[in-house]
Parts: C-alpha cells; structure tokens; sequence
C-alpha cells in the first residue's frame, strides 16, 4: 500500500482524542488500527484476548513478536497507539523503524488532565449517546497534575530527540484537527491511502464541551498552581519545553538557610523536609518549592554559598519504602493500575484491596521477596511495567540530576544526624537541630521480615548501587 511505510504507530496519552482518532483511520480503507496493542495492562483493547493472534502472555514474553505480525499485516497498513506507560522494551525498536510511520497527537495537557479526573469520577470513557452523558466536576490536585505534567514532558522529549538523532520526521496532529477533515485526509495521504473521507466519525461524542472553568470544582486554586507551575507555554509542552531533568520540580530549598534538597524517591524525604523546616522554625510551605530550571539558576544567583545535598537510602529499605508506599497499599498515591499487573501478570502474592487483619508477616514477607524479583527483571527491561522513579536505582536517579547540576554532598540515611547539622552550619546556621527519622507507613517493619534471602534478592536487583556506593548487609 506505501511505499515509505509497512507500519504506523500514534504516540498519544490518555484523553487526548486517541480514540477518535483511531475510529477515523480506520475508517479509511487500506488502513487499520489495531488499539493499544503494548499496553501492559491489557492487549490492544479492555476484554481482548488476542491480536493478530498473539495472545497477552505471548506479547509479554516477546514483545517484538508482535510488533513484526504488525508489520507484516496483509490486510494493508496496520498500526497501534503507543502511550508513555507502555510497554519500553519495544520503543527502541518503534522509534529506530524509519518504515514505522509516527504520528505523534497531543493536547493541551491541562485539558487532558480534567477530562481523565471527569472520566475517573463518572467512570465514562467513552460517549456514543449523549443521552448517556454523565456529570462530574474534575477536582485539581496541583502534586497530581505535575506528575502528569512531568510524564508527558519527558516522553515528549525522548520521541523528539529519537527522531532527530535518526533523521526521520513525524506527522504532528493536535487535538483540535481532529475535526477537521481536510487534516485527517491529509495524514491518510501520508500514509499512502488511496482513498479520503468524505466526513467525520461521529460515533464517538466529546465529553465534556464546557469551558474549563466549568468543569473543575477548586477553579480558582487550579488557576493559582498553574501560576506556578507554568513553565513557558503549556499548550505547546510537546514541542517548546527546555530540556530538564525530571526531578527538578521535587527539588527543595530552605526558607532562610541556602540549603538545596534534591531528594532520590522513596529516600526519607518527609524527615529531611521536617528537618529544613525546623532549621529556620517555619511551616512546610515556607520552604522553596515547584522548581524550573530558570528558577532554580534564580534561587542560587541570590543566594552565594549555597550548598546542595541528596540522601542515599540503604537499596533494600528504600526497596520496602516503594513496595509498602505505592504497591501494597491501595491510598492516595499508590500505583493501583500497577498493582493490579503486578497480581495478574506477575503473581504479587498480595491482597485485592488493603491488606487486613488476615494478612500475616509471613505474607507480607512473602509478598515483599516477591516484589524483589520482579524489580530484577524490571531494572533489566525485562518487563511491560515501567522503571518507575521510586524503585529506579539511585545511581541512575543521579545521571539525571546532572544533565543540570549536581549535588555537592551525598548523605547517607543512617549518617544524616552527623553530616546534615554539619552542612547547615558551613551556610552559617549558628545552631542546627537533629534530623529526626520518620518511620515508613508499613503493616511491618522491615526488620521484622528481613533475613537473607531477602537480602540476596535485593543485591540481585540492585548489584549496581550496592557495588557504586559501597551498600554492606542492610542487617
């Protein structure tokens, strides 16, 4: 049918027309959009049991299987939408393919955020009827929406640099040419179709028509995060953003002392923040937050001999932090649709729903061992789940901090009573206090369960912090 291309992909993100636009591709003939054919939750769409043949747990064990039935599909061109938390072993494999055709859609992505918090709350993820229509109101949640916001941003960046370092170019569709038709004949076009259409899908109804105002209950302080958080333009974030580090927004800054906390996920931030706060005796929202790259550069022209410091945490508790955090537990932000891979794929030996007076230590050792196993395979891309930035390994986290600046001091957990009072009083602090640990909200602690095998299982999946920053036996 092309011949440029024998496969497309459409990078897109949840609430952003994917499915609108899926419904129009395929209605052009020669064409076929095959759904979320990588999605490591389910395959191709919620409910299916194949595509093209290829089952879920054969996608999962041989991902470029499927991506070579795409290729060689008879039926025409053939393709699949692909978001940021897809399946990565098979994105290099996409993004090198100068004959997979990349159609890259993107939203406003604040709008993107309120139309998924509608869809959460009224469980509509698609209108046909509008007589069906449900009616909700999103509730903004600023830490939420930056995790979005971050998500989308660094995706965005990594289809961009690919693209340029390969020579290959991509056909870019926001979300409002999805209505016009000249657009979608267009992109058909450019995908070798023969045939247009002559009008839109209309199967498929938008949601939620009224102006944003409308559709958020908190309005007012969505208006003041977004303040905030603004950084250039973010109705254009796919293509204007300043490449960052990703951890920069988490970075914290004292409120008097120059002190600069570039925290490592699932490390003992909520001690160290109480610590920052109690050095200049003010509350957690007097500290400096919500950092950009021009900010941060600001922050530390107006303070001369600030200092910066990261906390190591021991691999196998900051392990357990991240299991107990956002696996096992099922509250605000935990990674439920995770967890629920993690039980289904994986045999996560760990409850439905909160664990409850039935779940013993064994099991929660048992369910801990298991977590550990599945973080080897994960940290070697052996899996469709994420590497997620709460169980990354912390040498890693620390490459990305240096595509801006690096830390001057790196502090180990079980050291922090020495080396941080020590650091405040080197910017001048004539009297800092103690850092006081903050226990990991767990239904066991981990030296409860530890012995080792658990500790085995930990160095197999972290050999590489345990051999860089020197990590003995966490007992």
């Amino acid at each position: 049918m092309s011949d440029r291309f024998d496969s497309f992909v459409v990078f897109a993100e949840m609430r952003t027309g994917s499915n609108f636009l899926e419904a129009n591709l395929n209605a052009i003939d020669g064409l076929n959009c095959l759904g979320e054919v990588f999605n490591p939750h389910f395959i191709g769409y919620p409910n299916a049991e194949d595509v093209l043949g290829v089952t879920q747990a054969e996608r999962d064990r041989d991902p470029l299987g499927l991506l070579n039935e795409i290729r060689g599909y008879a039926g025409g061109l053939a393709g699949f939408r692909f978001f940021h938390d897809h399946d990565p072993r098979i994105l290099p494999a996409i993004l090198e393919d100068a004959r997979c055709a990349k159609i890259i859609l993107t939203r406003n992505p604040v709008d993107s955020y309120v139309s998924w918090k509608i869809a959460q709350a009224t469980g509509q993820w698609k209108l046909t009827n509008v007589k069906t229509r449900k009616d909700a109101k999103a509730q903004f949640d600023a830490d939420e929406f930056e995790v979005h916001l971050d998500a989308l941003q660094a995706f965005q960046i990594t289809l961009m640099n690919a693209l340029q370092t390969s020579g290959q170019t991509a056909f870019y569709v926001a979300y409002e040419d999805l209505q016009d038709v000249a657009v979608m004949n267009g992109l058909a076009r450019w995908l070798g179709a023969a045939s247009e259409l002559d009008s839109l899908n209309t199967a498929l109804k938008r949601q939620n028509p009224e102006p944003i105002s409308q559709k958020v209950e908190n309005y007012a302080e969505m208006a003041q995060a977004l303040a905030r958080l603004d950084r250039f333009n973010l109705t254009r974030t796919p293509n204007f953003e300043p490449r960052r580090g990703p951890a920069v927004p988490g970075y914290v800054g004292g409120a008097r002392t120059p002190l600069l906390y570039m925290p490592l996920r699932s490390g003992p931030e909520e001690a160290v923040r109480n610590w920052m706060c109690a050095l200049d005796d003010v509350s957690e929202e007097a500290l400096v937050r919500d950092f950009t790259q021009q900010s941060l550069r600001q922050w530390k022209r107006e303070r001369p001999g600030h200092r910066s410091f990261t906390v190591l945490r021991h691999p196998l508790a900051r392990a357990h932090d991240a299991f107990c955090s956002k696996i096992l537990s099922t509250g605000k932000g935990s990674y439920k649709g995770i967890r629920k891979t993690l039980r289904r794929a994986h045999n996560l030996p760990i409850p439905e729903g909160e664990p409850g007076a039935d779940y013993t230590l064994e099991a929660h050792r048992e369910a801990f061992t298991a977590f550990l196993h599945f973080l080897k395979a994960n940290l070697a891309g052996q899996t469709a789940v994420r590497i997620d930035g709460h169980w990354a390994s912390q040498s890693q986290a620390l490459q990305g901090m240096s595509e801006l600046t690096l830390p001057d001091m790196l502090v180990r957990e079980d050291e922090m009573a020495s080396y941080l009072p020590a650091l405040a009083m080197q910017v001048g602090h004539p009297a800092p206090p103690d850092p006081v640990a903050v226990p990991t909200q767990a239904p066991y602690a981990l030296a409860q369960i530890y012995d080792d095998q658990i500790e085995s299982a930990a160095r197999e999946a972290y050999q590489r912090d345990y051999v860089m920053f020197g990590f003995g036996d966490w007992g």
